[in-house]
């Protein structure tokens, strides 16, 4: 199986407390920029690709075809888990393993907890058959989350541990503090009081939702304290733009869609690499 589920890379990442990034994928480009960088680290990585993105790129086939196809040609070693970021149905989250995803997210966190539970089960108990990992939200990330835009609600410390022992998830998401897109004011507010408590009480390993612009310490921090994945997508999408502008702004002769995009694509790698980097990641698989 080319792809695997984030099962085994995030319990070894727990124990040896180190973290695998999730690296969203919004093309071809980061397809290949994720996979090249992994290898050339040496590191296990999550490909992913966010719910309100699947029909931009094709639908689930189209995108399990492209990133395996790219796999192939890149000639991939280290292990690679294909995920469905905030997968918004149960349908949704199905049709992702059906079409060959290793892993999916189904994310009931804006329901209430009984709901929650019950369609989290219905997919685990689907994905259990196909030996696929899936990944579970209590509380409320805040930003923009998949053309949502709302404020932090933290997860309830029951809601949790109830969710866990009744669907037999492989990993949490826990809402602590952090958001999705750019942080403003103050900068993120982490509840590590509540992140060591949960991890106390938990086996599974935890994973924190918006990560771009989180300091370096606060993250070495969260990982220490039961976050085996780690995701990243606004600083990745942002390094993007710099390049194309800059290189707009520095070439504006330059009109061949390859030109434009690969110092873009050599941006991606260099911002990848450093991620993996403060993960602790590299040189693991």
């Amino acid at each position: 199986m080319t792809f695997v589920s984030m099962k085994n890379m995030l319990t070894q990442a727990k124990r040896d407390h180190y973290a695998v990034a999730q690296i969203n994928i919004n093309g071809l480009l980061w397809i290949q920029a994720i996979l090249a960088s992994a290898q050339r680290q040496q590191a296990p990585i999550i490909v992913s690709v966010s719910d309100r993105m699947v029909e931009f790129l094709g639908g689930f086939e189209c995108i399990y075809q492209m990133v395996l196809t790219t796999h192939k040609k890149l000639d991939i070693r280290v292990p690679v888990a294909l995920h469905l970021d905030h997968g918004a149905s149960v349908d949704h989250c199905l049709q992702a393993i059906d079409a060959g995803f290793s892993s999916v997210m189904f994310d009931g966190s804006h329901s209430p907890i009984e709901e929650n539970i019950k369609h989290t089960k219905i997919v685990c108990d689907y994905a259990k058959k196909h030996g696929v990992s899936v990944e579970a939200e209590v509380g409320t990330v805040g930003g923009n989350e998949d053309g949502l835009i709302g404020g932090v609600r933290y997860a309830d410390f029951n809601e949790c541990i109830t969710l866990v022992e009744q669907t037999d998830v492989d990993a949490l998401a826990p809402a602590l503090g952090s958001v999705h897109g750019k942080y403003s004011g103050n900068g993120p507010q982490l509840g590590f009081t509540e992140m060591a408590r949960l991890n106390n009480a938990l086996t599974i390993p935890l994973v924190l939702h918006g990560a771009s612009g989180i300091p370096n310490d606060q993250l070495q921090n969260c990982i220490q304290l039961g976050h085996a994945k780690i995701n990243f997508n606004t600083e990745l999408v942002t390094t993007w733009a710099q390049s194309v502008r800059h290189t707009m702004q520095t070439h504006p002769e330059f009109c061949e869609p390859r030109l434009i995009m690969l110092p873009a694509k050599q941006a991606l790698m260099d911002k990848i690499t450093h991620i993996i980097d403060v993960t602790g990641s590299a040189h693991r698989a």
